[in-house]
């Protein structure tokens, strides 16, 4: 097996591993599930449910979200430069929030993030805290409040109510970004001895309405359970309720995730909690919930408890999750691995590194496009050495290209004889023939790392690069097929194809880089092998059509440098490269380039 064909298969390979993240995966593992799901008895009960809490009458009609509001008018409203909703007085729920420095797309007039909803509409999303007394909840308690009360981040709210003997107070705070600190007090006015545990509880009710179901991406209930992350998707908690996750352990917090957003509860760090991530409805009508409880107190009659726990509401932005998880001596809350609510995957050794370089040239430059160039650069410099072997292999293969000819000519009908002279030529010539493939080898799980970082991480979002280039995390918005833009209709929205059917700017400028740099390698000699590679880079350019702006500039901007460095390499190897002789131009007698 020669080196080109080596080389074939290793990005045929590639391309079939793209493919199946891409597309295949999803559908598989949507197969899967619903077979596991038949397959399995579901006998046990959901890790919440055994912890004793509540769950929403998944039964109820849904109704919109204004309707919702409207008929839940006692209401603390919430104001503060990143935040906007209200306290349902109902419950004491947190259950309407908008982050209002974020849009669903570019457009300036387009609604802002809603993150929370009351738990009456289609997709209720809230967080509730409370006290379990003597194992039970009264979770459709009123409270009362101030008169004109707002929340603010210079002006808490104190709520309070009473139960028999008890009375409750819940004293909330918010600060300047996402975090609000919940002081609660229970006195026992009675006469006899009772047991509270606290407990606190994220709902979902069905999936957000966005959701996609990307199998490279966590959405769903999730939580750190002492040290250890727990995740369980959404479709995992219909399809198999055996799949809850009902745990212990100290610290941590719950929440449940999407793409860019996190609602979350966080006990005291130094308490053990009893934490579960369920689906508490069915499947026809799920109710996704992560909850936890703490360890019971025993009130005495005069007595009082008080307890300060933390809810999030807000984008996964790493610095802002790092903030909270800071040591509270340096200005933090100490929550154990809160950046974990960000889905760096498996390959996180490689994901972390690039966001962070990522993240400190953005916000050195003002440009995430330009971060990737720079992020690109230290790559190359990285792997230099190790790309310059590969490339110095390849210009000594074109080199000895007429002595390989030679010699397949001459065994053509003896192959075992073939392959003997080679490995003697190459092994005379200190060349490693696989070496050529070190170069791409190297570049696939960093690329799939970057993707993912992309992929998964707010701060690409909605980042422009320049000039048509406005979301670096989305897909180049410009496409071949409508004369890019010049034509009044949208390709990408076909069924089925449409996704690949956005052959922008950016993936046809890579296309043609790939397709010079196949030029520079040693050519095939099997006319097999030979279409094979001139067909690679028009099939890349439709595969990476659906990807996200910010990877298809890496390696069009990664193949650039490539073609810079392999070139001076085959110069500095005595490799003539004579561009016109390898490209056919109008007019020109097209002659072969040295070695082919």
């Amino acid at each position: 097996m020669d080196r080109n064909l080596i080389l074939t298969i290793v990005l045929s390979l590639g391309v079939l591993l793209l493919w199946d993240i891409m597309v295949l995966g999803p559908q598989r593992e949507a197969t899967r599930q619903a077979r596991e799901a038949e397959a399995i008895e579901q006998t046990q009960q959901p890790a919440s449910d055994a912890a004793g809490l509540e769950g929403l009458q998944p039964g109820a009609a849904p109704i919109a979200v204004h309707e919702a509001l409207a008929k839940a008018p006692r209401r603390v409203p919430i104001r503060t430069p990143d935040l906007e909703g209200s306290i349902n007085l109902e419950g004491g729920r947190i259950d309407d929030l908008s982050l209002t420095l974020y849009r669903e797309t570019l457009d300036d007039d387009s609604p802002t993030i809603r993150l929370l909803s009351p738990r009456e509409a289609e997709h209720g999303h809230y967080v509730q805290l409370g006290w379990f007394v003597d194992g039970k909840t009264n979770q459709q308690a009123v409270w009362s409040a101030p008169a004109g009360a707002t929340l603010t981040p210079d002006s808490p709210v104190t709520m309070t109510r009473t139960q028999g003997d008890l009375v409750f107070e819940k004293t909330i705070s918010v600060d300047e970004y996402y975090m609000f600190t919940v002081d609660q007090t229970v006195r026992n006015r009675g006469d006899e001895n009772l047991s509270l545990a606290p407990y606190a509880r994220v709902v979902q009710r069905n999936m957000p309405e966005d959701f996609r179901g990307w199998m490279i991406l966590h959405e769903g209930p999730l939580g750190v359970i002492g040290k250890t992350l727990r995740e369980r998707k959404y479709k995992t908690l219909i399809k198999n309720k055996n799949k809850n996750v009902d745990e212990t352990g100290v610290g941590g917090w719950i929440g449940i995730t999407n793409k860019y957003w996190l609602a979350a509860a966080i006990p005291p760090q130094n308490e053990e909690m009893h934490a579960g991530l369920a689906n508490i409805g069915d499947e026809a009508t799920p109710v996704f919930q992560s909850a936890y409880t703490l360890s019971a107190r025993e009130l005495a009659p005069g007595e009082a408890v008080t307890l300060k726990s933390y809810v999030f509401g807000g984008p996964k932005d790493v610095d802002i999750l790092q903030s909270y998880e800071a040591k509270p001596e340096n200005g933090g809350l100490g929550v154990y691995d809160f950046d974990k609510a960000v889905d760096w995957g498996h390959l996180f050794f490689l994901t972390r590194p690039i966001f962070y370089t990522l993240n400190y040239f953005g916000d050195l430059t003002g440009n995430f496009g330009v971060a990737i160039l720079i992020l690109t650069l230290i790559v190359k410099l990285l792997l230099f050495p190790l790309a310059n072997k590969g490339y110095e292999s390849m210009s000594k293969m074109k080199k000895l290209q007429p002595e390989i000819e030679s010699l397949r000519k001459r065994y053509e009908d003896d192959k075992m004889k073939m392959q003997q002279e080679m490995m003697a030529l190459y092994k005379k010539e200190k060349m490693n023939p696989l070496a050529g493939c070190m170069p791409i080898l190297l570049q696939m799980p960093i690329f799939y790392a970057l993707y993912k970082t992309l992929f998964v991480t707010i701060e690409m979002r909605h980042e422009p690069f320049i000039l048509w280039i406005k979301d670096l995390s989305a897909p180049d918005p410009t496409t071949i097929f409508n004369l890019f833009g010049l034509l009044p209709y949208d390709p990408t929205a076909l069924p089925v194809i449409g996704g690949f059917l956005g052959i922008g700017v950016l993936p046809l400028l890579m296309g043609v880089s790939m397709w010079f740099q196949t030029k520079l390698n040693p050519p095939p000699p099997d006319p097999t092998q030979r279409q094979i590679f001139a067909m690679l880079p028009f099939i890349f350019v439709f595969i990476f059509a659906p990807f996200a702006a910010g990877l298809v500039l890496y390696w069009f901007w990664n193949t650039a440098l490539s073609i810079l460095q392999q070139w001076l390499i085959m110069k500095k190897n005595g490799v003539s490269v004579d561009w016109g002789a390898r490209f056919k131009l109008p007019g020109r007698k097209n002659t072969p380039a040295p070695g082919e």
